[in-house]
């Protein structure tokens, strides 16, 4: 007759994934903070919105993801007549050779070979889809008007008349025009970051870090211990 004693550890690992996973969902919210708390002064910077979908807990850092808060940021006056903002919601079309992209950074510039252009050299685009070129670059950009609905004109020193260019391409995230995009000419458009909403929302984020932290550190402490006593 024999006797044989089984011994060993039956360890259930979910606690300490758990809390893995919620550490790195708990990162990804505050990074996307940090992201617009890093815009608040950028022109045409739209704030990161957090979704977190359900069974986050299982889920971890695949159950976020985000969308754009596109309401309007803080307008300032600027001295220059080709600093464009948008009152009202939508997008002004540019194209590179990336393609075509939607932004609400307005701070244009007239190209040598006058055409409309970003200060990353991207061309503006008109409301038909097609580049916007002046006859010549103006000598004064005072010159160069555009009204609340887009459409450009540029008086003509050569026979003192204003001379129609076209109409900005202004359009929603879908690419559909938008009828009254309340364009203002010689404005900068700043963020839509409120800081203490962003601080505020980093709080209860922080707080949640740190209590799976110690989770954590409680969990692995005590599983460690318990090899270390019964390897003995």
């Amino acid at each position: 007759m024999s006797i044989r004693l089984n011994g060993g550890i039956r360890f259930d690992e979910g606690g300490l994934t758990a809390s893995i996973r919620a550490m790195h969902l708990d990162s990804e919210l505050i990074g996307i903070s940090n992201e617009n708390i890093g815009g608040f002064d950028k022109v045409g910077y739209q704030r990161k919105e957090a979704v977190v979908s359900s069974f986050a807990e299982f889920l971890g850092v695949h159950a976020l993801s985000t969308t754009r808060d596109d309401k309007v940021g803080r307008i300032a006056v600027s001295e220059n007549p080709l600093d464009i903002a948008l009152a009202n919601k939508g997008y002004f079309q540019t194209k590179d050779a990336n393609g075509i992209k939607l932004t609400r950074d307005g701070r244009f510039k007239v190209a040598k070979d006058g055409t409309l252009v970003t200060l990353e050299n991207a061309q503006v685009l008109s409301n038909a889809g097609t580049p916007i070129v002046f006859p010549y670059v103006p000598q004064d950009l005072k010159h160069i008007k555009i009204d609340k609905t887009g459409k450009i004109t540029m008086f003509d020193e050569k026979n003192g008349k204003l001379k129609k260019i076209g109409y900005l391409g202004i359009v929603d995230h879908d690419g559909i025009a938008v009828m009254e995009p309340n364009v203002k000419q010689g404005y900068n458009e700043f963020s839509n970051v409120a800081l203490q909403q962003e601080f505020l929302a980093m709080m209860p984020v922080i707080k949640n870090f740190d209590a799976n932290r110690q989770m954590f550190m409680l969990q692995n402490s005590v599983l460690g211990k318990t090899i270390s006593q019964l390897s003995q």
